[in-house]
């Protein structure tokens, strides 16, 4: 008995809203509007896409979802920075104190070096083994205590220049850093999550003996167009603070 033919496949139709939002989206990441400046109103983004305002609108009301950028009642659309810490202050940190008091913690930096990017590395930020890469350990202390180990690896093609003492000048995020120096706007990252023992050297760094149960947050961050360009390991102190995470 022959085999019936192979079904052809057909071109998956995309909406034209979302035609338009991904055209928006290469003008962000072009920086044809920076971080806080309005965007053009939506009768002018019809005329240049030569679609409906209607379309405009619910291309951008898909950015809004996915926090790119921000609608002010009667100011128009606003390009969503990580410098306005009423939108952003905890869209990235997951871990809260057990009291439930919501504080941002201070950040001390340990040490900025050059490195190479390990295989691991290079497969989840799209570089081949060996490129060139920064890393940057810190410590996040909540109330003066320290709760988390941050290493955090980048490419150092787009950040050249950086610096332990232009981290340490920066009063804000170091996502709000990243945007404002070196324009590179993170908008989305994916975590992993595991039980850890604390090694010697996180142990002194986190205050606590070595062996202690830690909580290993992994993470991968992205800029516009899904594009990786971090690496984050936090180990995490979970003897005062925990991981919290929205869903819905």
């Amino acid at each position: 008995m022959s085999k019936p033919p192979a079904p052809v496949a057909s071109p998956a139709f995309r909406p034209l809203y979302l035609q338009i939002k991904d055209l928006l989206v290469r003008s962000l990441d072009a920086r044809e509007w920076q971080p806080g400046e309005a965007i053009p109103a939506e009768i002018v983004l019809a005329a240049r896409y030569g679609v409906s305002q209607g379309t405009v609108r619910k291309a951008i009301d898909a950015l809004a979802g996915d926090n790119l950028v921000v609608r002010r009642q009667g100011k128009g659309t606003f390009v969503a920075t990580h410098t306005e810490e009423a939108h952003s202050t905890f869209r990235f940190l997951h871990i809260r104190r057990d009291d439930g008091v919501d504080e941002y913690p201070a950040s001390r930096i340990v040490d900025l070096r050059r490195g190479k990017a390990s295989a691991e590395v290079a497969r989840l930020v799209d570089l081949e083994p060996g490129d060139a890469v920064l890393i940057v350990r810190r410590v996040l202390d909540w109330a003066g205590a320290p709760a988390v180990l941050d290493e955090i690896t980048l490419p150092a093609a787009l950040f050249r220049g950086l610096t332990r003492a232009k981290l340490e000048a920066y009063q804000g995020s170091m996502y709000g850093f990243f945007e404002t120096a070196f324009g590179v706007r993170m908008v989305a990252a994916h975590e992993r999550l595991k039980a850890v023992a604390a090694d010697a050297a996180a142990a002194v760094l986190l205050g606590v003996p070595a062996g202690t149960p830690l909580l290993e947050v992994d993470r991968v961050a992205f800029t516009y167009g899904g594009r990786p360009v971090e690496f984050r390991r936090g180990l995490c102190s979970t003897a005062r603070h925990h991981y919290f995470n929205a869903l819905g």
